[in-house]
């Protein structure tokens, strides 16, 4: 993205021994001097919607950069016609050959807005310049910390609440034909999911114990990078100073797809499994983060995570360090956070830091995201809370409690984190197998899954409970409760309870009259309460012997 020093260019040309320094010198001064035939821009639409993006492209007749990634840029200046906003925008280059480039911007209001894009290529520079009008559609916007319940998020566009409700696919761009990836993310809408975690980089093995093999149709070895050999687990060669341009056109497609259906992609740049990263805080490294800020910055349903395990492979000086740096390069300031295995690995002070993302597999997880929240007040800034990783369903029995990676223990350990006033990912079996009979899943490993997956189906029935009232106003309060129950409550407003083992619960309210109703976490059922009065009210006991939540509300 940078134009490289003298040293970085001498050092790729890797000049023999005999050449002397003079040949070598006029060599890279020829290289500095190369300049295209012209640059042709085209023009924008007249008008683009609030949190879509328009595009401008930059066609380089007889492209002649040495490594267009490294030397030519195409950077841009977009401002309020009214005076009210300016952002400086970086394009990326869109083809092997540098012959396109591409510059994407999202107006985040209504309004008029003028532009100025300027390709460059050592001495060599060519402007365009216009105008575009931005109206408002009504699009959810970008998601961001609430101001006002900063433990939650809100859409910025709408103001309405987003309730995260998220899974993982790490290797959904693994799929060949995009159509498995279009399903995928489908489906999961259907079931009520809002976020996918998806790697961008990053390779693994399969010796997970599922039944889950690479195959004509299915990969785990991504390739963002040009490769020597992409099929080669620990050497694949790749070449950091330039992209695998069509790789990131499908990660294109499928961030739009997904935008469409109001799906939250979290961007996992990079992973630790496979052992194969730019260096640490190098150029590579920069260039490469560099290039998919400028690149996905324009999608308003991302967040961007700066690594999965990343405490594996980075430590927290580079995690900070990074986050900072993206926070900069990032003109829309998307949420960003990272993903260690301890929930003590949090750049939680840091401005950058946007909610917590970090794995736990235990099974006292309502403890635990009380924990984190102390642990963010202490921090002296509250952001959004969440465990994107305790556990995938049927995944490592070996080692865990009995059943505990079954379907019905993490959905009730989904209760847990949520009556914590903390958010969740968790992640689908895989053992419907891929590229194993019956070859109809993939789950948390690719993302896809067939009707006899019914996990998510309990997390939809909590998702219904939680956005039928205003949850982002509570905050726990087991205190309010007996028998080991929980609580969330906006004290005199709202009394959400959770009866984890289906007993009778005694409930501390405020005095006033209430309505409610008994909700089934297994089923969804629904059952009227009759009038509640405070200060004191205890229920009968549970309908069934499964989970169940309670709703009370000020009539």
């Amino acid at each position: 993205m940078r134009i490289p020093s003298i040293e970085r260019i001498h050092s790729r040309f890797a000049y023999p021994l005999g050449i002397s320094l003079t040949v070598a010198a006029f060599a890279i001064a020829t290289n500095c001097m190369a300049s295209p035939k012209a640059v042709a821009y085209s023009t924008p639409p007249a008008q683009v919607e609030v949190y879509d993006y328009t595009e401008i492209t930059a066609t380089v007749l007889s492209p002649d950069a040495a490594n267009p990634f490294e030397d030519a840029t195409l950077t841009g200046s977009f401002d309020a016609a009214d005076g009210s906003g300016h952002w400086n925008i970086v394009g990326f280059c869109d083809s092997t050959d540098g012959s396109i480039f591409r510059i994407r911007f999202m107006p985040p209001r209504a309004g008029e807005y003028k532009y100025s894009v300027i390709y460059r290529q050592g001495k060599f520079q060519r402007t365009s310049t216009g105008t575009l009008r931005a109206v408002d559609a009504h699009r959810l916007g970008i998601l961001r910390d609430d101001p006002k319940y900063p433990w939650h998020f809100i859409w910025e566009g709408t103001g309405q609440h987003y309730f995260f409700n998220g899974t993982t696919a790490f290797w959904l761009m693994g799929w060949r034909d995009e159509r498995t990836i279009q399903y995928s993310i489908d489906r999961l809408h259907r079931l009520k999911v809002n976020r996918i975690r998806v790697a961008l980089a990053g390779r693994t093995n399969v010796f997970y114990g599922e039944p889950v093999m690479i195959g004509a149709n299915w990969t785990v070895f991504l390739t963002p990078w040009p490769a020597v050999d992409t099929e080669d687990f620990t050497h694949p060669g790749f070449d950091y100073s330039r992209f695998n341009v069509s790789y990131w056109q499908k990660f294109d497609r499928m961030l739009r797809y997904a935008r469409d259906r109001n799906m939250i992609i979290s961007v996992v740049l990079d992973m630790n499994d496979g052992k194969i990263h730019p260096a640490a805080g190098s150029e590579d490294e920069y260039r490469y983060i560099q290039y998919a800020v400028a690149r996905f910055g324009g999608f308003s349903n991302i967040t961007w995570d700066l690594g999965d395990d990343l405490n594996s492979y980075r430590d927290e000086a580079w995690t900070h360090k990074t986050g900072m740096l993206l926070e900069q390069w990032d003109p829309y300031h998307h949420l960003a956070t990272s993903h260690p295995t301890k929930i003590i690995y949090q750049d939680r002070a840091s401005s950058w830091f946007g909610f917590t993302s970090y794995q736990d597999w235990s099974r006292d997880q309502h403890n635990l995201m009380l924990e984190s929240r102390k642990l963010q007040k202490k921090a002296g800034r509250i952001i959004p809370q969440t465990n994107e990783e305790y556990g995938y369903e049927n995944h490592y029995p070996s080692w865990a409690a009995p059943r505990s990676d079954s379907a019905d223990v993490l959905r009730r350990t989904a209760w847990d984190i949520v009556m914590a006033g903390g958010y969740q990912t968790s992640g689908e079996t895989a053992k419907r197998g891929t590229n194993i009979w019956p070859d109809t899943g993939g789950g948390w490993m690719n993302g896809r899954g067939d009707d006899t997956m019914t996990m998510f189906l309990g997390y939809g029935h909590m998702v219904d409970f939680f956005t039928s009232f205003d949850w982002w106003k509570t905050n726990p309060h087991d205190e309010l409760v007996n028998n080991g129950n929980y609580c969330l409550a906006e004290p005199g407003k709202i009394y959400a309870i959770y009866l984890p083992h289906a007993d009778k619960v005694t409930v501390q309210l405020q005095s006033g009259h209430y309505q409610g109703y008994w909700f089934s976490a297994l089923s969804g059922q629904k059952i009227p309460l009759p009038s509640v009065e405070g200060p004191s009210w205890t229920s009968l006991d549970a309908p069934d012997g499964h989970d169940w939540a309670i709703l009370l509300q000020a009539r």
